[in-house]
């Protein structure tokens, strides 16, 4: 077995956590247990790195503090960057918080005392009351008690140190009626020579976990659902998506929200400039963009931008996750919640009318876009990009003037339904229905608060493959640059 660098198929990594004498005896049962066994066991033993500053006696950090819980977090992210499958912890003041370092660890840590329990429950099939010598701190957090709730022991716990102490104690759980002892503290574990021959099974804890590591498959433990927001295009409406997310997420605390990462990236190429000829293309940038999502642990992706979804057909070609198509779940959207619509009024930018994206997935539902006239679209330009438009941080005044006679535009044309299809639009208009200066009345559809419901459905367990079209439909930006031709 290599004890210092990832080289096998499998490869553990042994924390010291709050003693580490512990991760010592531990090792020197996994290598008597490989020595030991007819079946030489592929398994990579790598070393928790300490810096020359650390502390390493037993109390080096009280059980459970915050600086014992940061310290072995950071060991173990160590692990994740060495390439570890696994995590020992032979620590049992670690497993008072292993449950939140598995919850935001990327891989499999070996719960000791979870596999003690199952031991107890082979190997002694009628044992029902379990008699535990512990730490008197560890006796106090009751740490072993839901341990033997889930294996279906009753646990007694005794809390004390020194050979003197133990065997006492031992003595005390025994005429209690244990059928069997458990050690549950290092200094309990060491001591069972000490400790000498008792009227009941004493359990080796450290042996029992070095053969379970030795045998045990390690698995990528389940993690809970990620969004990966690509973030920046524009930043604001990045912050107006997010609070889409958390309105349309159904929670009654803050643990029932989804887990979000956002890779705010304001430094991706102008999407519409590079559609219109006057900008460099921003396929890569978006593509690094998203692939950080990805090695973030993302399930999903989300791109709050309208116009950047004509580039997405390579970039998710080459993903492993999903990225939602916007306009493919607005599209499904109106088709089902207005049946009887037909022409859907769209104000966009430029470069998202000059690449199709819309056009396409309308038409794919029967339904036809509908685009404000030359001057008018020149004035959404200016309502989005202008000096005092929305990207420029305004809200009021001259950007809400040029949208609105835009949407008058629409109106003559006799459409029902406007599309707000650029993220910044939202912000000028934030409730669905307006009014016009001469008093028509606007019925907007919001695409981001659609992709929103639509990534919080997904992160509750419905699939994108419910859908009858969802992001497998890819515009290209191909058809963006031959639109432009045609022109």
């Amino acid at each position: 077995m290599n004890t210092s660098r990832v080289m096998g198929r499998r490869a553990l990594g042994v924390v010291g956590g709050a003693a580490r004498v512990a991760s010592v005896e531990v090792l020197r049962k996994i290598h008597d247990a490989n020595a030991a066994s007819r079946t030489s066991h592929s398994l990579d033993i790598v070393i928790e790195r300490m810096s020359n500053g650390e502390r390493s006696a037993p109390d080096a950090c009280m059980a459970g503090s915050a600086e014992h819980q940061l310290r072995i977090f950071d060991a173990i992210r160590d692990f994740e960057q060495r390439g570890v499958s696994a995590v020992a912890l032979p620590c049992f003041e670690s497993h008072l918080f292993i449950d939140a370092l598995q919850q935001n660890a990327n891989i499999a840590i070996v719960d000791m005392i979870a596999a003690l329990f199952a031991h107890i429950r082979q190997r002694f099939p009628l044992a029902r009351r379990v008699g535990v010598v512990t730490s008197p701190v560890l006796w106090k957090r009751r740490l072993f008690a839901p341990y033997g709730e889930r294996a279906g022991m009753d646990v007694v716990s005794i809390g004390a140190s020194g050979a003197g102490a133990l065997r006492a104690a031992c003595e005390s759980l025994i005429g209690q009626g244990v059928d069997v002892l458990l050690p549950g503290s290092t200094d309990s574990a060491l001591s069972l020579r000490r400790i000498g021959d008792l009227a009941v099974p004493l359990i080796d804890s450290f042996s029992v976990y070095a053969h379970h590591l030795l045998d045990a498959d390690f698995h990528r433990p389940a993690r809970p659902f990620r969004l990966g927001v690509v973030g920046g295009v524009g930043p604001a409406a990045t912050a107006d998506f997010m609070h889409k997310v958390v309105r349309n997420t159904p929670a009654v605390r803050d643990q029932d929200h989804i887990k979000v990462i956002v890779e705010q990236n304001p430094q991706i190429p102008d999407r519409t400039d590079c559609l219109t000829g006057k900008g460099p293309d921003p396929t890569l940038a978006l593509y690094a963009t998203c692939r950080k999502l990805e090695d973030g642990g993302a399930n999903l992706i989300a791109i709050p931008c309208n116009t950047a979804h004509a580039f997405i057909a390579p970039i998710e070609a080459r993903l492993r996750i999903p990225i939602v198509n916007m306009m493919s779940v607005t599209a499904d959207f109106l088709r089902a919640t207005f049946p009887s619509v037909l022409r859907i009024g769209l104000l966009a930018t430029d470069g998202t009318i000059a690449s199709g994206v819309y056009r396409e997935a309308l038409e794919a539902r029967g339904l036809a876009e509908v685009l404000p006239p030359p001057a008018m679209q020149a004035r959404v330009t200016n309502a989005i990009y202008g000096a005092r438009g929305v990207k420029a941080g305004f809200t009021s005044g001259e950007c809400v003037d040029d949208i609105i006679a835009a949407v008058e535009s629409l109106l003559l044309q006799q459409v029902e339904i406007i599309l707000l299809a650029c993220t910044e639009l939202p912000l000028l208009f934030p409730q669905a229905i307006t009014v016009t200066r001469h008093g028509r009345t606007a019925q907007f559809v919001d695409p981001a608060d659609v992709l929103a419901k639509s990534c919080v459905e997904f992160a509750r367990g419905k699939p994108l493959a419910e859908r009858k079209t969802g992001w497998h439909d890819k515009p290209s930006v191909e058809h963006a640059a031959g639109a432009l031709c045609a022109d």
